[in-house]
């Protein structure tokens, strides 16, 4: 027995990365899953691989997460082909680093669209079905910089805050039809977003990844970037009614003890 048997949860960002590790481990629980993403290659071959795999099954949607209509699509694909969704994770994000006085309006509002916008449009999207179905979850994936601030992220900082906002709310106005919220928080982990070397393997950006590799191990308490399969376990038991029933409207940080505190070795 799965801890997501007979769930349909729909994940965002899910070709690569983070979001590819929770539909593998989905569907792994059970779960049938719709992976969503606009990589189309990469989240069609995620979801035939999962298909063929996991305990439960997947398909592939195509889904810019801040685009009104596409959300639209893919939810009615995702009925037709599985007869409901009761869960989401809001994974899909970008990042981009600049000072914030120099950081260009459009760069600013990229960011707004893909990570806050994208945020609330699932949420508006997906909560009448997951309460239509009886009830569920939603999992937003914000960041260890929505509880704090860091330099040089400042557009990107901003929107994972408005995300922790969005849950609170969200938690509040939906747990009356049965559906939870909850945001996951992470520090540095090793996808592609974070390590650009990951997309361009011996590439002059390998060096940079490499130095900040090596900045991640001082500064994290744990000594090591984190696995995007750890994340993944956490929003698996942030969707699990056998492990967090109970839990609603909360920001869950996983850094390796970044936010801990300052350490004097």
């Amino acid at each position: 027995m799965g801890k997501l048997d007979g769930r349909v949860v729909l994940i965002t960002g899910a070709a690569r990365g983070q979001g590819e590790q929770e539909a593998r481990l989905f569907a792994a629980e059970g779960a049938r899953v719709v992976v969503a993403d606009v990589l189309d290659d990469q989240g069609e071959d995620v979801a035939k691989d999962i298909g063929g795999g996991g305990a439960g099954g997947a398909l592939y949607v195509h889904l810019d997460v801040s685009a009104e209509d596409d959300w639209t699509a893919a939810v009615a694909t995702a009925k037709e082909a599985f007869g409901k969704i009761d869960g989401l994770v809001n994974n899909a994000g970008i990042l981009r680093f600049n000072e914030l006085t120099a950081t260009p309006l459009e760069e600013f509002r990229q960011l707004m669209d893909v990570n806050q916008v994208g945020a609330f449009l699932g949420i508006r999207a997906v909560a009448p079905e997951i309460a239509a179905a009886g009830g569920g979850t939603i999992v937003n994936t914000a960041s260890f910089t929505g509880v704090t601030g860091m330099a040089y992220v400042g557009a990107y900082a901003a929107t994972k805050h408005a995300i922790i906002g969005l849950t609170k709310v969200a938690a509040l106005e939906l747990a009356g039809k049965g559906i939870r919220v909850n945001a996951v928080c992470p520090g540095a982990i090793d996808t592609a977003m974070s390590n650009p070397a990951r997309l361009d393997p011996g590439s002059d950006t390998e060096e940079a990844a490499e130095a900040l590799d090596g900045l991640y191990r001082r500064l994290v308490p744990l000594g090591r970037v984190g696995r995007p399969q750890e994340v993944a376990r956490l929003a698996l038991f942030l969707t699990s009614e056998e492990d967090s029933a109970y839990i609603t409207g909360q920001p869950f940080v996983i850094d390796g003890g970044w936010l801990a505190g300052v350490s004097v070795i």
